[in-house]
């Protein structure tokens, strides 16, 4: 038995898909593997997240000790989202999925020379070299 966040889990399995839940979180730490970035970047980067759903999103994220939000004292206010520990041991898994997600295409599908999750080089900058 786990006990994490005041809830209980029978499984591991059920602590990782009860935290990614949903495509956004994994698109915000895909991101962030880059390096911190502000909220209007993460908005311009993650193609059709609403600003509502971001907001919440990076709440959840920082509630779950995954990111880190640090907030400048300067007018207008800065604040940088980065990645805690516990959100860089993520990178290994998201290395895993953008390898899966290349050999799947390749197989199914079709692969053109416009990847737009790797537009700003994040594979790169990430240290994942496919």
């Amino acid at each position: 038995m786990y006990y994490v966040n005041n809830k209980e889990y029978k499984c591991s399995v059920a602590i990782t898909l009860d935290i990614f839940n949903d495509r956004w979180k994994l698109s915000i730490i895909w991101q962030l593997l880059a390096g911190e970035k502000r909220f209007k970047e993460l908005h311009e980067n993650i193609s059709e997240i609403t600003q509502k759903t971001l907001t919440v999103k990076l709440k959840e994220l920082e509630e779950k000790n995954i990111i880190n939000r640090e907030v400048f004292p300067e007018v207008p206010p800065k604040v940088v989202y980065s990645l805690t520990n516990s959100g860089e041991k993520l990178k290994p898994v998201l290395k895993e999925m953008y390898e899966w997600g290349i050999s799947y295409a390749d197989e199914h599908g079709e692969m053109t020379d416009e990847k737009e999750c790797c537009e700003l080089n994040i594979s790169e900058k990430a240290g994942f070299n496919s």
